[in-house]
């Protein structure tokens, strides 16, 4: 009983900084979105969404997000199985170069690439291309979220793979299979909880993210979450960007119950 009673007492510090930073605002944000200006229960600022504006701003932010996902998902794949088949020192190293850009401030990585993507920025003014028009552009953002969000698709997809039985695959080969027969019966199957994993984490990101269009798109290209930033700090509504973020939870929730599905016992969890 002692025991458990110092379990407990030791919890108390999380329990209480989840209640005031993840409960407590939460709560807030559920508030402001399902009341109006005086406080009266309202559906005006969920159903906002279906706006014009809104709701491209929402197709936008789902297309980029996508696209990036899958982007991440056809780099990290072969990425992972290399570093699977390479002996622990070699492996050990590549993981540690893929980690140590996140140690770095995420506004900082993407301001860098706001300088390299510029038309008088360092790719045009090292390699004396014809000038990119890339900033500003869907194809900015997609890179920007590639970039800092790859190492998320990398570790789970990784951590799945490397856990993988040698003697299952040394197996199907004995059985007369060929390399892509073990790829597509074993290996992909295997892998599956990790892909899954990956993806969550990098789509969930790139849906809310609203620092790399604004800096990458310069502001011309708004997704969802840069029109909820906007109306938190500029237009001071903070019901309908409540509302706003309420319908995103929703599509966060959703993939992150396909994730919880496919991966029941937590094999890809990395982080």
């Amino acid at each position: 009983r002692l025991e458990s009673m110092n379990k407990k007492l030791l919890s108390l510090p999380f329990i209480f900084w989840s209640a005031m930073f993840v409960i407590v605002p939460l709560c807030m944000v559920f508030y402001y979105g399902l009341t109006d200006k005086s406080g009266a229960f309202t559906l005006d600022n969920i159903l906002a969404i279906a706006t014009a504006e809104h709701s491209k701003a929402l197709w936008e932010a789902l297309k980029l997000s996508v696209i990036s996902t899958v982007i991440c998902l056809l780099l990290a794949y072969p990425l992972a199985m290399i570093l699977c088949n390479m002996n622990v020192n070699q492996n050990s190293f590549l993981v540690l170069i893929f980690i140590l850009p996140m140690w770095m401030n995420f506004l900082l990585r993407t301001l860098a690439w706001q300088t390299l993507l510029e038309k008088t920025g360092v790719i045009n003014s090292t390699l004396h291309l014809p000038a990119l028009n890339i900033i500003n552009t869907p194809s900015a953002i997609v890179l920007g979220m590639v970039y800092n969000f790859l190492p998320f698709m990398v570790l789970p997809l990784y951590n799945v793979l490397v856990k993988i039985d040698k003697s299952v695959i040394n197996a199907a080969y004995d059985l007369g299979a060929n390399g892509v027969q073990t790829f597509v019966r074993i290996i992909f199957p295997l892998s599956l909880p990790g892909m899954f994993s990956g993806i969550t984490m990098v789509f969930v990101p790139s849906l809310t993210t609203f620092v790399i269009s604004k800096i990458l798109g310069g502001s011309k290209i708004l997704l969802i979450g840069n029109v909820i930033e906007q109306e938190f700090t500029q237009t001071g509504n903070w019901n309908l960007g409540s509302g706003l973020s309420i319908v995103l939870m929703l599509f966060i929730i959703f993939n992150m119950v396909i994730s919880v599905i496919t991966d029941k016992e937590g094999e890809a969890n990395t982080l």
